[in-house]
């Protein structure tokens, strides 16, 4: 990739959209359903573009029923109509009517299954007695989870698009910690840079820690005001198109100390190795081996208080963990975070994180922001 510059999004590259629900399918007949019904809406945005916040999808194998209600009319028949999928579209005036819908659309599916990680016990409840009363109801996990580990083209362009809007963003920003602001200024001003560059917004609350907040791995920011010494920790991301960036660095203001500068070099080296150990065929516990072994062999391993990574795409946290105790292993075209980090109260916090594109032969970095830590 060239150096980040403001993108372009009014050319990013259209996605596979109408090629995931034949890939579902091809899901669901390892897991043994005739239907699933899809209720997770970022789930329903990958297999049919739509973006608002009321829908249901049954898939079967031959077909697909997407429902929604009357806010969402227009919207949902050109979403689906852009994004190129043939599903049938109904909009019920009532609750009742998009059970009627569904249970019709299921009609002689003797297997129907449901997103186990996102129903509830009561919703269960409901679609066994009322919904599918003649069909065996499965509990399934990932089916469309795991679809979506692997990035198309146009994901990838998306993703890089907000990474670059965030790189932008932070190096216009970022002089402005020398003018020592308070945590909850500074991050109000990176969030409405990201947003003046094109972002739709920001891909989760901006964190920025200084001082011995900065020992808080997620604290939020506040009042505080930033002060010679400090080590500050920030924490951020764009959101284009539904797809989030997520980089984290850590800067010092004023000289910091050498216990100080001692911890930034430590994770710096250990990200680093972390991420020249992303590859495919590369387990995900490996990549957080490579991190802990530098933060270890510091003495600092009891300091590094989360896991190393996840994976970064519709939602800013999904599948894979990068974690010792995760067991994937990192294909072609996953998106992950390294994000080592070591926290010392009396000291403060360090961070530093990229978030990666795994390629034919190691990765690719979307985040570019220069991790220099002198303001």
């Amino acid at each position: 990739m060239t150096d980040p510059v403001v993108p372009d999004l009014t050319s990013l590259p259209p996605m596979d959209i109408p090629g995931r629900l034949p890939r579902l399918r091809a899901s669901m007949a390892e897991a043994g359903v005739d239907a699933v019904l899809v209720t997770n809406l970022t789930n329903i945005r990958y297999l049919t573009g739509f973006s608002g916040s009321a829908a249901l999808l049954l898939v079967t194998a031959d077909d697909a029923l997407f429902v929604t209600d009357g806010r969402y009319t227009t919207q949902s028949h050109a979403e689906l109509a852009d994004a190129g999928v043939a599903a049938r579209i109904e909009v019920p005036a009532t609750m009742a009517g998009q059970r009627e819908a569904v249970a019709g659309a299921a009609a002689g599916c003797a297997r129907v299954g449901l997103e186990a990680d996102d129903v509830t016990w009561s919703a269960q409840q409901r679609y066994a007695t009322e919904w599918f009363p003649d069909a065996e109801l499965v509990p399934t996990s990932g089916l469309v989870e795991h679809l979506r580990m692997v990035k198309d083209a146009g994901e990838v362009a998306r993703l890089a698009a907000a990474a670059a809007i965030a790189d932008v963003a932070f190096a216009r920003v970022r002089p402005r910690l020398a003018d020592r602001p308070t945590e909850a200024a500074f991050a109000l001003e990176l969030d409405t840079e990201m947003r003046r560059l094109g972002a739709a917004d920001v891909s989760f609350e901006t964190i920025v820690a200084s001082g011995p907040n900065a020992a808080r791995p997620h604290h939020r920011p506040g009042p505080r005001t930033i002060t010679d010494g400090d080590l500050v920790v920030v924490d951020f991301g764009a959101l284009v198109d539904g797809y989030h960036s997520d980089m984290t660095r850590t800067q010092w203001v004023g000289a910091p100390s050498a216990t100080q500068r001692r911890m930034w070099e430590v994770v710096a080296e250990a990200q680093a190795a972390g991420v020249a150990a992303v590859a495919p065929g590369v387990s995900v516990a490996e990549v957080d081996a490579a991190c802990r072994a530098v933060i270890d062999a510091a003495g600092w391993g009891d300091a590094f208080l989360h896991s190393t990574g996840h994976g970064v795409g519709l939602d800013i946290h999904e599948q894979p963990r990068v974690a010792g105790t995760a067991s994937d292993v990192l294909a072609e075209g996953w998106v992950v975070t390294v994000e080592p980090g070591v926290y010392l109260p009396e000291h403060g916090g360090v961070r530093i994180e990229d978030t990666v594109l795994v390629t034919a032969d190691g990765c690719e970095a979307f985040t570019r922001a220069p991790k220099d830590q002198t303001v």
